[in-house]
């Protein structure tokens, strides 16, 4: 599985990075503002950070567009910015109509804002390079998971769609573990859900007691 820092913070991004050798960057307009620079430049930034690799930064197009047409222009827009940029499109169906016109110019689309197998189904068959079922949200109102992401990898499989089923809005370590269940391709969360994760407090109980052992014995 990949793991992707949903991010628009250079410094974590770069922390991210170095330490963990992350495969990807997701961005939204949340994390932009939460960078406090305008969005050309932190997409800029970022792109330097994976500049010469594969890894790739999905950056979204503006949310309160709603035509192909805007869609295909902010697309063609962005992507040429950098050649890592996947273009993030929110699941309306004018997005079902502008991820082929965008990958006729060998533009990578993101489909963002999945809740329903439904949704993922329309966007791999027209052609989406990654899907993202949001699953932090649905957990929130109460709704199971797990299936979700089931569904959608099945989907996938069942017809051969080259689309990546990429995990988002993953608020915890369970909810990568689940994702690696149910054989997602990537999951993308913040760097303080991976901070967590990967700790633990029994790992930092028995640490604490192999020390006292270890400074209670001869080395030599």
């Amino acid at each position: 599985m990949k793991f992707f820092l949903d991010s628009a913070i250079v410094d974590e991004i770069a922390y991210a990075l170095d330490m963990w050798d992350i495969d990807g960057v997701t961005t939204n307009p949340r994390h932009v503002q939460a960078s406090g620079k305008p969005m050309l430049q932190v997409i800029r930034e970022i792109g330097k950070l994976v500049e010469g690799t594969d890894k790739t930064v999905s950056v979204e197009v503006n949310p309160h567009y709603k035509t192909v047409d805007e869609f295909v222009s902010e697309g063609r827009k962005l992507a040429a910015m950098h050649p890592n940029f996947v273009i993030k499109l929110h699941c309306i169906e004018p997005a079902f109509k502008a991820i082929p016109i965008l990958a006729k110019d060998g533009i990578r689309v993101n489909v963002t804002l999945v809740f329903n197998a439904v949704q993922a189904l329309a966007a791999m068959r027209a052609g989406a390079f990654y899907v993202s079922p949001f699953i932090g949200w649905k957990e929130a109102n109460a709704e199971e998971t797990r299936s979700l992401i089931e569904d959608i990898v099945d989907i996938r499989d069942n017809y051969g769609f080259g689309t990546e089923v990429l995990v988002a809005a993953v608020r915890n370590g369970r909810q990568i573990a689940d994702a690696a269940v149910a054989g997602a391709d990537i999951v993308t969360a913040a760097h303080a859900v991976y901070k967590d994760a990967f700790d633990h407090p029994y790992t930092r109980d028995g640490l604490a007691k192999f020390q006292e052992f270890w400074d209670k014995s001869k080395y030599e």
